[in-house]
């Protein structure tokens, strides 16, 4: 990716930085998210207050991280360590909820770059599952992984749930509501936690009794995203 066609088809916070920077933090879209970001939230701001350059990749909306979309980031990525002539190993940290949540994890397994936390909120955990959930998901799917027929195999080669044992031992924070119509929490977050706990992972898990899907976060689980994101930025 040639250095000058980052800011056509990401946005970052750049604009909002002090100092040199310390780490990226990437943020994944949801399922069907089509627009363009003009303006850092309180969040980003935050990050971007202390060294985290937030990136905001215009990934395809249907997405669910397949193989073009985790090469699209990854040279993102590479042409933006240029531009800033960042040192290899300066960490990256990969958000996101619902499916933004699910690409958060699935890049942090197949990425080629140093990936070091991970903070999910409402992630899609379980994608074969997840098919048969609702009735407006299998057309994505399909689409993703490029075949009206069988997709199986690929639907699971891109589900956190069933990546765990080779999930990499990084940090983890999922959030999850109770309230959730959308993604639910007992077929996902908590199959995936209990699952990642039991191989050894280090997993920080948050349930919201009265959140619905990705919202509305309640401040201190807001704050505690905010903190999660600077201890891995200066650590």
């Amino acid at each position: 990716m040639e250095d000058q066609l980052i800011d056509q088809v990401a946005w970052s916070s750049r604009e909002y930085l002090r100092g040199p920077i310390r780490g990226i933090i990437l943020r994944f879209a949801g399922l069907g998210a089509t627009a363009m970001k003009d303006a850092a939230e309180p969040a980003e701001l935050e990050w971007s207050d202390q060294g985290g350059l937030v990136v905001f990749p215009y990934h395809e909306p249907w997405a669910w991280m397949n193989a073009p979309t985790r090469r699209f980031v990854d040279e993102l990525l590479e042409a933006i360590f240029r531009r800033h002539q960042l040192d290899a190993g300066i960490p990256v940290i990969a958000t996101g909820g619902s499916m933004g949540g699910q690409q958060a994890l699935v890049f942090c397994r197949y990425s080629r770059h140093h990936v070091v936390a991970c903070c999910a909120n409402c992630p899609v955990c379980d994608l074969p599952f997840h098919y048969t959930e609702r009735p407006d998901l299998p057309r994505t799917m399909h689409h993703a992984f490029g075949s009206y027929g069988e997709i199986g195999p690929a639907l699971r080669e891109h589900s956190p749930l069933h990546l765990v044992e080779t999930m990499p031992r990084i940090a983890y924070l999922i959030i999850h509501g109770m309230k959730d119509p959308a993604v639910a929490k007992i077929r996902h977050s908590d199959p995936f936690v209990a699952a990642m706990r039991a191989q050894g992972h280090r997993v920080e898990y948050r349930v919201l009794p009265n959140m619905n899907h990705c919202g509305p976060v309640d401040y201190a689980t807001m704050r505690r995203m905010v903190d999660f994101g600077l201890e891995h930025l200066l650590r």
